[in-house]
């Protein structure tokens, strides 16, 4: 399959580089990047962020439900009467 594409001139520029120091034809850089893009084994924004999700382990419960009370909290634990 042939396809025609117009790159934007600093994206060109990159890719001669590119080919230029692995040594292989723009072709095939655009291939591998293609298959890599494509793969179906490449993580998903989930999979990219779920060590994120939940991270706070230090309340039980919805922090956004419960914001005003942990605020509270935490402002007296700093400032005792």
């Amino acid at each position: 399959m042939n396809l025609s594409i117009d790159l934007p001139k600093t994206l060109e520029e990159r890719l001669i580089a590119y080919c230029n120091v692995q040594g292989i034809s723009q072709s095939e850089a655009i291939k591998r990047a293609l298959n890599s893009l494509l793969n179906d084994n490449s993580p998903t924004a989930y999979d990219l962020g779920a060590g994120g999700f939940g991270a706070d382990q230090t309340h039980s419960g919805d922090i956004a439900r419960n914001s005003k009370h942990l605020l509270r909290e935490h402002f007296r634990a700093e400032n005792p009467r």
